[in-house]
């Protein structure tokens, strides 16, 4: 709930902002300065009914527009705003929206022949969602300069078609109306979205690239019927399930030309980065020229710690993040690309050549993908990090399963497992011949025994103690049988091994023969 004292910063922080829309929206200084001190006035008088702070700059935004909204309806323009079309789109005929349709292909190529300056800017400005701050550091021309082309943008647009409302239309470019289509991590963060009542298809991508076999071609059938086999044994999702759900999504990435944006929904955890890469790698491979494509990716969310994922938001809170993504150029795509051919490479290395190098294009890349790479069994005791962290849980003692699996969230969120690996993992620790933890009240005998996932308590063998304090190496006790990515590692002495002072993935010169 807003207080009182809070509101003074936030109308020094938001007023540039609401003027920006106000005067998009009233094309009139004067009338813009009058919309927004009329919408603080409002905001300050409903404060208490946003219960949560960090959502106040989307439904500050809605505010102002609502004002401008009404203002604009007063005026009695003869040419109605593209804006009281986009309201009332939900009751168009088909020959309405095909008219509508029409002028906004219309709207594009008169913007396609405006002068290069004015182009760029009404392109990043509208379109792309960029503040004038933005693009006065990405250009390096000064704001006023910048508010000078957008406004000769917006004359040369009225004069070429009979909009009255120019900048609303070519909001309505950017934001996509129904055209778009919304893919995101899974179905919690899906129906979130649904909730949030973001206009567009929205498609839950259901995948866990971070577990199992991947190869780079996600179409392969060979490739697709290994991982089904694999993901049926170790967590038990039934194969057939599997692979129609796969056939069903892939059916989705050939309808690109039916949309005008593809928006893509992801957060900083490998679960997350993965699904990113592949999707990236196939729509690097698929994309129609005509389609637009977005991305929204975060590591954090104001007053949500610690940030876990998309799916901890409300629906509210993943609305104000609306129109907040960014455009994917070649670098993305490009990059994503080589992220998901080395991470499904048999050959690991691949990956830690790639993020050697720079990755900035996808900015939460690098952190995933290197906490992949420290799954990899250690030079020093041959436990990868999510084995580590979970016996040294063990070692603290007296945890039911369950309330390790939710430590391990918080601690390991990086890697973004969900409780079906995590609980693969403890088993794999439990059986193999010489066993690193054992089940105090039986055993978890498989993926789907929740009573004693949630009930069980794990301790330490002697031999997981030693490892865990560096007297014993885990390949003594039984071989190694995992999958990376693309990268099995299998038999007693494993061909990669993570440095952990260095930070590195290396190749095993005891296999490689290398010095």
């Amino acid at each position: 709930m807003l207080e009182q004292s809070d509101f003074e910063p936030l109308v020094r922080k938001f007023t540039p902002m609401a003027m920006a829309i106000a005067r998009e929206k009233l094309m009139d200084s004067g009338d813009a300065e009058d919309a927004v001190q009329e919408a603080f006035t409002q905001a300050y008088l409903h404060r208490h009914s946003l219960q949560d702070p960090g959502a106040f700059p989307g439904w500050f935004r809605r505010i102002v527009e609502r004002q401008c909204y009404r203002m604009t309806r007063r005026r009695k323009l003869p040419s109605a705003p593209y804006d009281d079309g986009f309201l009332a789109a939900f009751g168009e005929s088909l020959e309405e929206q095909v008219e509508r349709r029409l002028e906004a292909e219309e709207l594009r190529q008169s913007l396609a022949s405006l002068p290069a300056k004015q182009r760029t800017a009404a392109e990043l400005y509208y379109w792309r969602g960029y503040s004038l701050g933005e693009m006065s550091a990405f250009l390096g021309v000064s704001p006023s300069t910048l508010k000078k082309r957008l406004h000769d943008a917006r004359r040369s647009l009225r004069r070429a078609m009979p909009v009255a409302d120019a900048a609303a239309m070519l909001k309505e470019l950017y934001e996509g109306g129904d055209d778009m289509l919304h893919i995101t991590n899974g179905d919690c963060a899906a129906q979130k979205l649904r909730e949030s009542g973001i206009g567009g298809e929205i498609v839950a991508w259901r995948e866990a690239y971070n577990h199992g076999p991947v190869f780079a071609d996600g179409a392969d059938k060979d490739g697709r019927e290994i991982r089904a086999h694999y993901l049926e044994q170790t967590l038990g999702v039934p194969r057939e399930e599997y692979l129609s759900a796969c056939e069903a999504q892939e059916a989705k990435l050939g309808e690109l030309e039916r949309f005008g944006e593809v928006v893509l929904w992801f957060e900083h955890d490998l679960y997350d980065q993965s699904m990113l890469a592949y999707l990236l790698h196939e729509l690097a491979r698929r994309k129609p020229e005509s389609v637009r494509l977005s991305l929204l990716c975060i590591g954090e969310y104001p007053g949500v710690e610690p940030f876990i994922g998309l799916g901890q938001l409300s629906g509210r809170q993943l609305g104000a993040l609306s129109g907040t993504w960014q455009p994917i150029g070649k670098e993305q795509l490009e990059l994503g690309s080589g992220l998901w051919e080395a991470y499904a490479s048999a050959d690991p290395m691949r990956l830690q050549r790639l993020l050697d190098g720079d990755s900035s294009a996808l900015p939460l890349a690098h952190d995933a993908f290197r906490a992949h790479l420290a799954r990899f069994p250690s030079s020093r005791d041959g436990l990868g990090s999510a084995e580590r962290a979970i016996l040294e849980l063990a070692r603290e003692g007296n945890l039911a399963a369950d309330g390790m699996f939710r430590i391990f969230t918080v601690k390991m969120q990086l890697l973004g497992m969900g409780d079906l690996q995590f609980r693969h993992i403890l088993n794999g620790l439990a059986e193999q011949p010489e066993p690193l933890l054992a089940w105090m009240d039986g055993d978890c005998d498989s993926p789907s025994d929740r009573a004693v996932f949630r009930e069980g308590t794990l301790a330490l063998t002697a031999f997981g103690r030693r490892v865990l304090d560096g007297a014993a190496n885990r390949g003594e006790g039984g071989e190694w049988d995992d999958w990376y990515g693309g990268a099995h590692v299998a038999g007693s002495r494993p061909a990669w091994l993570w440095d952990g002072q260095t930070g590195r993935l290396e190749e095993n010169s005891a296999v490689s023969g290398k010095d």
